[in-house]
């Protein structure tokens, strides 16, 4: 822990030089947010499809935020730096939980920023200051799978442009298979049953619960379970993909 939190601090040091990445990666979100939300809102309902809609915007904002994740790793081994971590007493598996806490406060500012902006235009969350604490926690949860993902995939490829395609071919699919835009009724059959199997739907659906007037804590806590069950896994992947890369140098 010791070790991860140094690490962690770290690289919310180099992020402290360079504050506009935070900015850079709400852009994308804040366009769905405010122009497909507004396109759309006279279509499903005023409003309401702002408070349906904020919640899969604040989980889409964690998954492309924690995708580029693996992007730093990439640059550290092209600087030389992991290779001076591994002849240091770091613990290995600190060397991944330490980017990926950096990328969990990261989320959490965000998430926080999306929530702020989504009132502003509108949205409201009937489930309160409670729900909306949980909503974030579902979205670090699952940018934290998501961004041991990517480092496990850099420290495999170790190129940017293979990194790139790969979080692309990820990102957008699980994006649009899930219930993020749109409810479930008006998707094809076989994009909902796409959707019951895709984590980004379980953070989304469980973040919507958590926030509605009257939460099914029961759906909330099966789907934190899913996600923190996926993020033990992407850990253990991630730090496998390390071991491998340190007994290839």
């Amino acid at each position: 822990m010791r070790h991860t939190l140094y690490l962690a601090l770290r690289d919310l040091r180099a992020l402290w030089r360079q504050p506009w990445y935070v900015a850079v990666t709400l852009v994308q979100p804040l366009i769905w947010l405010l122009l497909f939300g507004e396109l759309f809102k006279s279509s499903f309902g005023g409003d309401a499809y702002i408070a349906y809609l904020a919640p899969g915007i604040v989980v889409m904002s964690a998954l492309f935020s924690s995708g580029w994740s693996g992007m730093a790793t990439i640059e550290d081994i092209n600087r030389g730096v992991t290779d001076r971590l591994l002849v240091s007493p770091v613990r290995r598996s600190a060397l991944i939980a330490g980017r990926v806490a950096q990328g969990a406060v990261v989320i959490v500012v965000q998430s926080v920023i999306m929530v702020a902006i989504a009132l502003a235009v509108g949205a409201s969350f009937a489930g309160g200051v409670l729900g909306v604490v949980v909503l974030i926690l579902l979205a670090a949860l699952l940018g934290s799978a998501l961004a041991s993902l990517s480092n496990a995939l850099a420290l495999v490829t170790r190129q940017e442009e293979s990194l790139i395609g790969a979080v692309t071919f990820l990102v957008l699919p699980l994006t649009f298979l899930s219930t993020a835009l749109v409810n479930a009724d008006l998707m094809p059959g076989w994009m909902r049953t796409a959707a019951d199997f895709n984590p980004v739907n379980w953070a989304i659906e469980a973040g919507r619960s958590a926030t509605a007037a009257s939460p099914d804590w029961g759906l909330v806590a099966t789907d934190v379970g899913l996600l923190a069950a996926l993020l033990v896994l992407c850990g253990a992947l991630a730090t496998r993909a390390f071991r491998s890369y340190q007994a290839s140098v």
